[in-house]
């Protein structure tokens, strides 16, 4: 069993000031069970926070964590380099192609059975692999949705709890599977994934975990729930900057969600479905009625968003040259397709 430095000091982001050394670390010689892979683009301080909370694992199985730099402004900080005491850590530079990209050349250099995707603003609880593992060995599922959470310390982290809990809580079905993938925490069995070409499409700059559901659903598959799992989400933004990123994320998104509609795949929820999630989020947050508003004003403004983005693209697209569009514009309600192209239905 590997020993690890529970309460490591924290090193100073601005100087790079190593920690002192662990009394005890994995020394790599054992095959790791579970492959951790983080993309990042320029999030250091958040990924030296996710990298800590790994270094604070609770009996843990043998691991292994495959960092991929998606062409950030300046190399690796030394302070980082520092968790190679701790674990075994690859970190590697690879072209500017996107978070899908990063994961999938993540995936080829990684070498555990079981492969686990978090991102950068992401922190483990200490249990949070061990949980993992024990669920692994005790099932015969081969997908893996971890729990998610906020961090309560700020409004926006309240707002992103209360997202979270809302998605997992109603799209959880009677098996213990999950009608939602979040990359934030999610895990594969090796063996399902075709390592050469990767797990993700790289021509979804964004909700590429969610293009990734739509085609587990077509094979009749779910994420299996894993409970216990808990990480994290911490959000580093002000309230301004979470929604400026919002909208930003919503209009990249947009793109992926005309390719799962292509699909002939049922990914969001119905208005009735929509109507009775906020009715029950709102009487669960009477304790934070402010984050209940603000988790509105995001929704809203990213479906805004993405119908400024269909206005502004749809018209560019062959919608009538692939049966595929046809179906997606079979599938628009009629006062859509009157807004958007003029059809009077």
């Amino acid at each position: 069993m590997n020993v690890y430095l529970r309460n490591p000091v924290d090193a100073d982001p601005a100087v790079g000031t190593p920690s002192p050394e662990p009394y005890g670390h994995a020394s790599g010689s054992a095959k790791a069970f579970l492959s951790l892979i983080v993309p990042v683009y320029n999030d250091w301080t958040a990924l030296d926070k996710c990298l800590q909370s790994l270094s604070e694992q609770t009996n843990p199985p043998e691991f292994e964590v495959v960092v991929v730099d998606d062409s950030s402004d300046h190399v690796t900080p030394r302070y980082i380099h520092r968790w190679h005491s701790f674990y075994p850590l690859t970190i590697v530079r690879s072209p500017h192609a996107g978070v899908a990209a990063a994961r999938n050349h993540g995936i080829r250099i990684s070498k555990g059975a079981i492969l686990v995707f978090t991102d950068a603003d992401c922190q483990l609880d200490r249990h949070c692999l061990a949980e993992l593992s024990k669920a692994v060995q005790d099932c015969e599922h081969s997908w893996f949705q971890l729990r998610l959470t906020g961090d309560r310390s700020s409004l926006v982290g309240q707002t992103e709890d209360l997202r979270l809990t809302m998605l997992q809580d109603h799209l959880l079905d009677a098996s213990g599977r999950l009608r939602y993938l979040n990359t934030a925490g999610f895990a594969v069995r090796r063996e399902r994934v075709d390592i050469e070409k990767g797990l993700f499409d790289p021509v979804a700059f964004r909700a590429e975990d969610t293009l990734l559901l739509s085609r587990l659903i077509q094979n009749g598959e779910l994420p299996f729930f894993v409970l216990t799992a808990i990480i994290k989400h911490a959000i580093p933004l002000s309230l301004t900057a979470c929604l400026r990123k919002d909208v930003r994320c919503a209009y990249l998104e947009a793109s992926t969600f005309l390719m799962i509609a292509s699909l002939g795949v049922r990914i969001r929820v119905s208005q009735w479905e929509r109507l009775r999630i906020l009715c029950s989020t709102w009487k669960a947050s009477r304790h934070r009625r402010s984050a209940w508003w603000v988790l509105m004003c995001r929704q809203m403004l990213r479906r805004l968003t993405g119908l400024v983005w269909r206005v502004f693209n749809f018209s560019k697209l062959p919608l009538w040259s692939a049966p595929a569009n046809r179906r997606l514009l079979l599938r628009l309600g009629g006062a859509e397709k009157k807004f958007l192209f003029g059809i009077r239905c």
